[in-house]
């Protein structure tokens, strides 16, 4: 199969147990659906990379039973993978090899906290994932990645790196070097997972240029979030009208 799967690696939202690090300065409820934001606008880019075809779009999700609300967030035409357990490394490991055992050229997993991730970013992705065996990353701000895309399995990526450190980066790169694997390093993203990072996105919806981002690349909109932001911000203004209508 000459299709490369491209998959939100992802957990469905529920208050209280989705983006809690963003918490404050949003509410629980809100947690959850700004993660419904970010999972949908974020399946939307991938959809679009899909309808040029050569990339199929995938959820890696989790918990079990939890399909149906998911299901409604994401294109008709996603699948969906559920994740293994362990932590991590052992979950992005099983997420890729499971990708890979469907047939595709390659497989990318992508944190499900970069809802404006430009589409070039990923097409450069596919594009290095075909060319034979090879790790692409994109690095984050806070020292991880925004995704890792594989063309076979590699098992050593994922093996005792200390997961939500700025370390995570660095020893993946480590971690390639030892087994001699080809790594393409494209354009760093930012995750939005903390008061700091949710102000960033705040910024770059206002139009406001990313110092870290390509000069050519352009950002998805991302509707859904961006709307979330804009009745965030302005919750009386939204009120106001329908209490002038209703006297």
């Amino acid at each position: 199969m000459s299709t490369v799967a491209v998959a939100i690696i992802c957990k469905t939202p529920a208050p209280g147990k989705s983006k809690t690090r963003l918490s404050p300065p949003l509410r629980p409820e809100e947690c959850a659906e700004i993660s419904g934001c970010f999972i949908a606008d974020l399946s939307a880019t991938i959809a679009e990379l899909a309808a040029e075809g050569d990339a199929q779009g995938y959820a890696v999700y989790t918990p079990a039973g939890s399909e149906g609300a998911l299901t409604r967030l994401l294109p008709p035409d996603f699948s969906l993978v559920l994740q293994g357990e362990g932590d991590l490394g052992q979950r992005l490991d099983k997420g890729i090899a499971d990708l890979l055992a469907r047939g595709h050229a390659g497989a990318i997993l992508i944190n499900s906290d970069s809802p404006t991730l430009p589409k070039a970013v990923l097409r450069q992705a596919v594009e290095a994932l075909k060319s034979g065996d090879r790790a692409v990353l994109s690095p984050a701000l806070d020292g991880g990645y925004t995704f890792i895309g594989l063309s076979r399995p590699h098992p050593h990526l994922f093996a005792d790196i200390p997961w939500s450190t700025p370390e995570v980066y660095r020893l993946t790169l480590e971690r390639a070097r030892d087994i001699g694997l080809p790594v393409v390093e494209l354009a760093p993203w930012y995750d939005v997972d903390d008061a700091a990072s949710y102000a960033l996105l705040e910024q770059e919806l206002d139009g406001l240029p990313l110092p870290f981002a390509p000069a050519d690349f352009v950002r998805q909109p991302a509707a859904r979030t961006a709307a979330f932001v804009r009745r965030r911000r302005a919750p009386q203004a939204v009120a106001q009208p329908a209490q002038a209508g209703a006297a």
